[in-house]
């Protein structure tokens, strides 16, 4: 559900019939633009997505005979919408306004264009709709890349952040990180308004890295790259030091290269964060620093089997 408020104003919409709903039902990111329905088709009518009514529509309306008008909108009416957006700044029919009131459906207008105005609808709503979790982590933008620091509380995280941001990264989430899955491929983590721009540093207590860095410091949201995941170092494990062995962990349905990291006195972490963002850059452009290595390797291997 999206609160009525909200999706007025995240869309810049002036409201023409007001509801007493605080909520709309929009379950799905996609839209509806009525024609076929004025028409009087109604087999395939998806009446539970917002109604985006645009010139070709009111034109149809606008050359109705008045009594034919209101019997279209009766019966359009008539199904369950979760509200009608006007595009163009147009001007509503009287007939509609009456419908829509009496149905306690919301009607709204916008001064975009039609095909612009869809387009920033689907947008926001695939982000309002999409699957979200909450984990506890870090969040940090480095050198474009979102980083998400994981570990056990008291590992160094934070501080590992807050170097950081010293360097001239950004912050984007300390201790909670709300993450929503914006396409089958992608992940968007954000900070909850409540905490955001607040860090957690133990012995010092909370700080506002935004009023003490700056907001250049600060990011409000940002992709979610790489996941490392801190941990004190264990003498008995055995660390891999290549890296030909990419893992990665899934959230929300999505693979996310993952890093297992350890920590102990003397590793600076924030440039081995650094490093490893930068390495993320190269993969992705299709270079990787341990298979080349690997393949060199090889080739040396199977020069010496040929010499005599």
């Amino acid at each position: 559900m999206i609160r009525t408020a909200d999706f007025a104003r995240e869309l810049g919409l002036k409201t023409l019939v007001k509801s007493s709903k605080k909520t709309l039902p929009i379950k799905s990111p996609d839209i509806n633009r009525p024609g076929i329905q004025f028409c009087g088709f109604y087999e395939f009518f998806p009446a539970e997505r917002p109604q985006v009514i645009g010139k070709v529509e009111m034109t149809y309306l606008d050359n109705l005979r008045e009594r034919d008008r209101r019997q279209v909108l009766q019966k359009y009416f008539s199904y369950d919408l979760p509200c009608v957006i006007i595009c163009r700044g147009m001007k509503a029919p009287q007939e509609l306004l009456e419908e829509a009131k009496a149905r306690d459906i919301p009607v709204y207008s916008t001064e975009q264009l039609t095909t612009r105005f869809t387009t920033n609808i689907i947008s926001y709503l695939n982000q309002e709709l999409a699957p979200r979790v909450t984990r506890h982590g870090v969040l940090v933008d480095v050198y474009g890349v979102g980083v998400l620091l994981t570990g056990e509380s008291g590992v160094g995280k934070s501080e590992a952040a807050l170097e950081l941001i010293k360097r001239g990264h950004q912050l984007v989430a300390d201790d909670v990180v709300d993450i929503c899955r914006v396409s089958d491929t992608l992940l968007v983590g954000e900070c909850p308004e409540m905490i955001r721009h607040f860090m957690e540093i133990r012995g010092i207590g909370i700080i506002d890295i935004r009023a003490m860095y700056g907001i250049g410091a600060v990011s409000r949201k940002k992709s979610i790259d790489l996941v490392m995941h801190l941990e004190n170092w264990d003498e008995n494990k055995v660390y891999d030091r290549l890296g030909l062995a990419e893992g990665t962990v899934t959230i929300l349905g999505v693979k996310v290269p993952h890093q297992l990291t350890p920590v102990r006195p003397g590793r600076n972490m924030a440039i081995i964060i650094e490093v490893a963002a930068r390495n993320m850059s190269l993969k992705k452009l299709g270079y990787n620093a341990a298979e080349e290595l690997d393949h060199r390797l090889s080739e040396q291997v199977a020069r010496r089997g040929t010499e005599p």
